[in-house]
């Protein structure tokens, strides 16, 4: 009989990890709460009861009213059961119910009673229970029994009050202000968890008077912090302290300083690892300074703990890019975690002493780091090969073994991201380094023979179209590039085809064999093959015969493209067929919509295949430059945003007036462009005089007037407002132009020296949330939208009334937000009954928020609209919501 048992309990072990939950419905279990109400109470059955409910509600299911009132009252009856495991069952469901003000009442009774029982357990958890789900006027009424809790000589029940405390201070901060006494009391505590509590506690009640923190902080570094905790939270505000006052860099007694400093000598590992971050972090750390911190991370890098060698090498890997040389003595210890077990650690480690590594060291470092790349996964390949790049343009010299490196790992597997990476880092090494160029071109031709990756394919045969032709011998490309018209798809034909074009305009000498293979291509199954291979023999010339190329031939194949597509495209669309050919001159080259790609907040720009092709600035570029030229505006900070013109002014009208908005983070500006139309006025000392009084959030600061404005001459004048920083704040402002007129003699054209001072109201100016909001698309909507993830997403529904058509309204709430629409979802199908619109785009503050906008038809002509809206911040998200709102 045993043996089958054994079998049976291995089967089990094999199984797949049982859940008691399993099946269990909100139904069923609410039939079951009704053994709270019999008279006698099984407590352990009533504790499984509260157990699966508790599971249901964090599992997300919701109680109805009715139901979350039923289990409210029937849980109150068990308050009268003494069993203690069931009492804290009974604590935490009332916790998590959320009792309304009028049901808070039936158990204020009981739970005031455990406050002041003689069993621990009770008081400390009826504290947490009640500051949970009690209101303002019953704080005042238990003030008295939190503040005994605070100062209790049980530790727990100390932590429960202190630990409330913190929660309330949100809700209730003038009560809570009001303990600092007993609060204070408890960071001399003996208990650990009772004096971090505190400290915390006391922070956060002192955190907006900076000489308060300040006075805290130098009498608890001069006093004895027993907890590890406690300390490391002490370490975390002085530092705060040191940034806030400059501590670091005055010269003779730094207290905060060598607080720090003499926490590297603490006991507890955690104390040591935050004093040594603390440091490092510090603004303007000289070397000596870090080297206390930098001698205990190298300890810890040669730890039993996996932890502590993770915690050090990430902050020597922080270091490392502003201090390589103080980090240069731990390369040893560092070079032995290569092998770590821990691949998270080992990558660290690489990345670092690829920062901080010499020349010499160099090719160890690669045959180390070759055995290591096969056990990581490609996130962390990627990092490592970004580090290989930067020691390469470090150490240009040692090309040759890092060039063959990133050759040898482009021909394992590996995923699209991780490819990219090394084929971008190839081509910069390449640009960068003139004598890499003919081994990183010849890894590119081999990389293609097997390329699974259609972009990277069309990218790198483009790239060798402009770099090949320049080489000593640019006819071994040839091979490589014509494979490709045999033996892949036809986008990547198309490609070769325009590449071998390119070798042919360049390479006079190759043009007769470039024209044999481009003829083959004639008879390809694709029609864009065959159209480019048609043009390129046409286009080139010279039936063959090795003649130089024209040099317009060579500006049609190398020249930048400097008409936008969509105006392109429009006069396209517009062009009707006639004898007269279609030129391509006429197409206007201005962007209508405003420059996106060079907005990105961190100055960082694309390189790579994927680099742009310099070209003009753009009007955003031209903007910042004007405003910086300003001194009065010289110090505002990077320039976030500017509109499009806003009139101020009706047509045909004597003075034309239009503002520019550009936004600061916490200024803005106004641009008034001006022209006078009446040829016999001349203005002087123009300027917008700007009433603030509707945007009350707003403070003036400065202007600059306008010293003469002459007929048909635009010139501007600027008006800038203060505002809170980072704030998307809104406002209106009315404007009146004021100005001296002076005549003009028609038939000598000077101005009379006397002027008579005159006025012109022109139209108001709003600022609103949206123009805090950056056009910024992204490439795929998808996968930028499950990357940020549901965290922060809002999501509403919204009647917009009736609209003429669903384009009306989605072109309405696009205006109305301000934001890029994402891969052409602007563009409304006509009779549509329902459509999806994705938007994009950067809020002050450079935060990215995604927007995804379901519109229908609700009835004839009534538009219902359900707004998504993905922010790295919840704020941001909310701040969506209430522009559409209020729209």
């Amino acid at each position: 009989m045993a043996q089958p048992l054994v079998k049976k309990d291995d089967d089990r072990d094999d199984e797949a990890e049982y859940s008691p939950f399993a099946g269990i419905e909100k139904g069923a279990v609410l039939q079951e709460a009704r053994v709270f109400n019999d008279p006698q109470l099984d407590a352990r059955r009533c504790s499984q009861v509260i157990t699966k409910l508790l599971y249901l509600l964090n599992q997300g299911d919701t109680f109805t009213k009715v139901e979350a009132t039923e289990v409210f009252f029937a849980v109150t009856k068990l308050f009268q059961s003494r069993d203690l495991g069931l009492r804290r069952m009974v604590y935490l469901i009332i916790k998590e119910l959320s009792p309304s003000a009028d049901e808070v009442i039936i158990v204020t009774s009981s739970l005031m009673k455990d406050m002041i029982s003689k069993t621990d357990m009770y008081r400390a958890n009826s504290i947490r229970v009640l500051c949970r789900i009690t209101d303002g006027t019953l704080l005042t009424q238990i003030e008295r029994y939190l503040k005994q809790g605070i100062v209790d000589k049980n530790p727990v029940v100390a932590s429960a009050a202190l630990v409330s405390g913190i929660h309330l201070l949100q809700t209730s901060p003038e009560i809570v202000k009001r303990w600092s006494n007993e609060v204070q009391e408890a960071v001399q505590s003996r208990a650990a968890l009772v004096q971090f509590h505190a400290l915390a506690l006391l922070h956060q009640i002192r955190q907006n008077d900076r000489l308060a923190v300040s006075k805290l902080v130098s009498s608890l570094t001069r006093g004895n912090v027993r907890s590890p905790l406690a300390q490391c939270l002490l370490i975390r505000y002085t530092s705060q302290v040191i940034r806030e006052s400059g501590n670091i860099t005055q010269s003779g007694d730094r207290p905060f300083y060598d607080y720090l400093e003499s926490c590297l000598r603490h006991k507890s590992e955690m104390v040591i690892f935050e004093a040594a971050r603390a440091i490092t972090e510090l603004n303007g750390v000289t070397s000596r300074e870090l080297t206390p911190a930098i001698t205990v991370l190298q300890l810890f890098l040669s730890s039993s703990k996996p932890v502590l060698r993770f915690a050090a090498v990430r902050t020597l890997n922080k270091v490392a890019m502003t201090h390589a040389m103080a980090v240069t003595n731990c390369n040893i210890d560092m070079e032995s975690l290569i092998s770590d077990q821990n691949r998270s650690i080992a990558t660290l480690a690489i990345t670092t002493l690829l920062k901080t590594g010499n020349e010499s060291s160099v090719d160890r470092l690669m045959k180390q780091i070759t055995n290591f790349m096969s056990d990581i996964a490609d996130e962390f390949k990627i990092v490592v090969v970004e580090a290989i790049r930067s020691l390469c343009l470090k150490f240009p010299l040692k090309y040759r073994s890092l060039m063959n490196f990133l050759s040898n790992i482009l021909r394992e597997e590996g995923g699209f991201d991780y490819k990219k990476a090394i084929v971008d880092s190839i081509v910069i090494l390449i640009r960068d380094i003139p004598e890499a160029k003919e081994s990183g071109l010849l890894h590119l031709c081999e990389f293609i023979e097997d390329c699974e990756f259609t972009y990277l394919s069309t990218q790198i045969l483009h790239f060798l179209g402009v770099e090949g032709p320049k080489t000593s011998d640019p006819s071994k490309y040839i091979r490589y590039i014509y494979n490709r018209v045999h033996l892949e798809n036809a986008t990547v034909r198309a490609s070769a085809v325009s590449t071998m074009a390119k070798f042919g305009a360049s390479v006079d000498a190759l043009k007769p064999r470039i024209f044999v293979l481009l003829k083959r291509c004639l008879f390809d199954s694709d029609d864009e093959v065959r159209d480019r291979a048609t043009l390129y023999l046409n286009t080139l010339g010279g039936d063959g015969r090795v003649v130089e190329t024209d040099e317009d031939v060579k500006d049609f194949l190398f020249g930048s493209f400097d008409i936008p597509l969509a105006n392109l495209e429009t006069s396209l669309k517009n062009y009707e067929p006639s004898e007269e050919a279609f030129d391509i001159g006429s197409v206007p080259r201005e962007v209508k919509s405003q420059p996106l790609a060079e907005k990105k907040a961190s100055g960082k720009k694309p390189t790579g295949l994927g680099a742009p092709p310099r070209g003009p600035s753009s009007t955003t570029d031209s903007y910042e430059r004007l405003l910086l030229s300003i001194p009065e505006f010289a110090n505002f900070g990077k320039l976030f945003k500017s509109s499009e013109p806003v009139e101020l002014t009706e047509a045909e009208t004597e003075y034309a007036v239009n503002v520019v908005k550009h936004i600061f983070d916490r200024h803005v500006v106004f641009q008034y462009n001006c022209t006078n139309t009446i040829p016999e006025q001349l203005l002087e000392d123009v300027i917008v005089i700007v009433d603030a009084s509707e945007a009350e959030e707003f403070s003036d600061v400065c202007s600059k007037p306008l010293r003469s404005l002459p007929y048909d001459s635009p010139g501007q004048t600027f008006v800038a407002f203060e505002k809170p920083e980072g704030l998307p704040v809104a406002g209106k402002f009315s404007n009146v132009l004021k100005f001296i007129v002076k005549e003009v003699d028609p038939a000598t054209g000077e101005a009379e020296d006397d002027g008579v001072e005159d006025e012109y109201q022109l139209e108001d100016l709003e600022v609103v949330t949206a123009d805090y909001i950056l056009k910024v698309g992204v490439s795929n909507f998808r996968s930028a939208w499950e990357s940020m993830g549901p965290e922060n997403e809002r999501v509403d529904e919204y009647g917009l009334g009736p609209r003429e058509s669903l384009a009306e309204a989605v072109n309405t709430v696009i205006n109305l937000l301000g934001m890029q629409p994402c891969e052409g979802t602007e563009v409304v199908p006509p009779n549509s009954r329902s459509y999806t619109c994705l938007l994009s785009g950067v809020f002050i503050g450079n935060v990215k928020v995604l927007v995804r906008l379901s519109f229908g038809l609700d009835g004839p002509k009534d538009v219902a609209m359900k707004l998504s809206v993905r922010s790295e911040d919840e704020t941001v998200s909310d701040t969506i919501h209430e522009i559409v709102a209020s729209g």
